[in-house]
């Protein structure tokens, strides 16, 4: 009995077949919970990091509120007033007032609420115009420490009755007289405790855990209570000053009272606080248990699935196999049509090899389907290298518009503050649509407007351009990104010949063909480099330009997408002239859609 053939299948189906299976069970049990924990630490790292975000945006608002109030030309008149031991009250008395009025209209239109007050050494608040803030927490921590981002706290030197029983804290900075630089007071800026309180207190790891915002010496900067949490606080924070060289954001685990904790930071260097939540580590990963838990019993139920459809197959393995024999031999010298038709005669009844026999008709279906769609994926392939070449888009120039922006802001020119973002986000907008490869001229021009907008914005008077446009030409296709690179080469040549760069762009269409050219006065080309150019616009392989350093990337980049675009349609026109210029027009063919 035991040599029979069913007894045979059935030891190797138990050797084959459960143990491999206990031990994938085992291997996937370990795996999802590695998953599982690396996805949950990575979400809660992330939550901690969005409320930094949000912290941090709201305090440097407040800061440059405090740049704001110490320059503007109100509180310096008043500062200049106060100064002066010849002034008159009444003058005293309007330059008050004007510094109220200021302040009072900056709260009233500030969505978060924040509120300002000025303190000076002889004459106290602005609002209360007593001295006792001296003996209040934050003043001699600002005067002992030098902090100036305080804790929460009340404070009475309030414009409104209201406020000065709101708990809030504040950044604070010297008053300054600018014009002799002499330091008679403090400027205090107030927020609403509040406004970071409610976003912080919605923060929840697992069941009980929670997240806070501490002062390195571990005081709560929102005044949250820290009960039970105190002592695991504190050795979390322990733990990160005695590692300064720890990354910025992060989570390690500690052991207290018997009891594993995770700890999830983000440092705040500026203000010299951390956002630190804590959460017991078997709290947070109670998740993992169950979903083993849940793996194991799926697997049982499944082990015993396999055991009866191992009994199953086994009890049919009798009927003959060469109509399998057959298709195999078809298959062989590539007849997939009469294997195909073979298929059903071998699966019928109750066939001993029907199962094996459905995965072989399967292999053959996709033999045939690969072999049939070899064409389409050598299309892919190509899709695959434009889509490369695409990605070598220069990211210098943002970085250089980002510089031009910060400049114009530090200027206080908002106009051209406006328009350089706007002209920046619409090109940011247009490189990251990557749903489709081909765009209208007109919309490739605007793109180029916005680009030399830029620029022009860097160079002035050093750059002047032409842009001539054909309308017949503006609702054609072509592909995304094939001028900028011209663009940019004919301006940088150009100024690296002389003062000035003269860059004329231009579209038309004639016989059929349309033609795009740039043209420069620049340092032109030697005969040998035109020559590879031309040469290159006839060769089909482009690794040599995915994996070049430089040397004429920019147009080569575009003749390479050119090539694989349009192909035996693409033409290059390319006259140059050291020390003259060069113009360069593109050749396509029209695409109307």
């Amino acid at each position: 009995m035991f040599y029979s053939l069913r007894s045979r299948l059935m030891l190797a189906f138990s050797i084959l077949l459960i143990i491999p299976f206990v031990a994938l069970v085992y291997l996937l049990s370990e795996q999802s919970a590695k998953l599982i924990q690396q996805s949950i630490e990575t979400s809660t790292s992330q939550t901690v990091d969005q409320f930094a975000s949000h912290v941090s945006t709201l305090l440097t608002q407040v800061e440059d509120v405090g740049t704001q109030v110490m320059s503007n030309r109100v509180t310096q008149d008043w500062l200049t007033v106060h100064m002066n031991k010849d002034s008159r009250v009444g003058e005293l008395l309007l330059a008050k007032q004007r510094l109220r009025e200021y302040f009072s209209s900056y709260a009233v239109n500030n969505s978060n609420g924040i509120s300002m007050s000025v303190f000076t050494d002889d004459a106290g608040g602005i609002w209360t115009q007593d001295r006792s803030y001296v003996d209040s927490k934050w003043y001699k921590q600002f005067k002992a420490e030098d902090r100036r981002w305080t804790e929460a706290h009340l404070d009475s030197d309030q414009a409104d009755e209201s406020m000065r029983t709101h708990t809030i804290n504040s950044f604070i900075l010297p008053l300054v007289q600018l014009q002799s630089l002499k330091t008679v007071g403090l400027v205090k800026i107030n927020y609403d405790t509040s406004l970071l309180q409610g976003a912080i207190d919605k923060i929840r790891i697992g069941s009980t855990g929670k997240v806070f915002l501490l002062t390195a010496n571990g005081s709560s900067v929102l005044n949250q209570d820290l009960g039970g949490q105190r002592g695991v606080l504190q050795s979390g924070l322990t733990q990160l000053n005695a590692q300064p060289k720890l990354d910025e954001s992060g989570f390690f685990s500690i052991r207290q009272n018997r009891e594993d904790y995770l700890l999830f930071y983000r440092k705040l260097p500026l203000q010299d606080w951390v956002i630190l939540g804590e959460v017991p580590e078997g709290e947070l990963y109670e998740q993992i248990s169950r979903t083993r838990q849940t793996m194991l019993l799926v697997s049982f139920l499944l082990l015993l699935l396999v055991i009866a459809v191992a009994f199953w197959l086994s009890a049919g393995i009798t009927k003959p196999l060469s109509a399998m024999a057959k298709a195999m031999r078809h298959v062989k010298n590539g007849e997939f049509e009469r294997a195909l038709k073979l298929m059903p005669k071998a699966r019928s009844g109750h066939s001993e090899v029907g199962y094996v026999t459905g995965f072989f008709e399967q292999m053959v279906h996709r033999l045939k389907y690969l072999i049939q769609t070899e064409f389409e994926a050598n299309l892919r392939r190509k899709n695959a290298e434009y889509k490369a070449l695409l990605l070598q888009i220069n990211p210098h120039f943002f970085n250089n518009s980002l510089e031009i922006i910060s400049g114009l802001a530090a200027l206080k020119r908002g106009d051209l503050v406006m328009d350089a973002t706007e002209a920046l986000g619409k090109m940011m907008r247009y490189s990251l649509n990557l749903h489709t490869d081909r765009v209208k001229v007109s919309e490739e021009l605007d793109y180029i407007r916005d680009y030399l907008f830029i620029l022009k914005l860097r160079h002035e008077d050093r750059l002047i351009v032409n842009m001539e446009e054909d309308p017949a030409a503006d609702g054609l296709f072509i592909s995304k990104f094939i001028l900028q690179p011209l663009v940019e080469n004919a301006v940088k040549y150009s100024l690296e010949k002389g003062a000035v760069a003269e860059v004329t762009i231009a579209s038309r269409v004639e016989e059929e063909r349309l033609l795009l050219s740039v043209k420069d006065n620049g340092i032109g080309m030697s005969p040998g480099l035109t020559a590879d150019l031309m040469a290159e616009t006839r060769q089909s392989d482009v690794t040599d330009i995915l994996s070049s350093e430089g040397n004429s990337i920019g147009l080569r980049n575009v003749l390479s997408r050119c090539r694989l675009s349009y192909g035996s349609r693409f033409q290059l026109i390319l006259n140059s002239e050291p020390d003259k210029g060069t113009e360069i027009t593109l050749q396509l063919p029209l695409i109307r859609r």
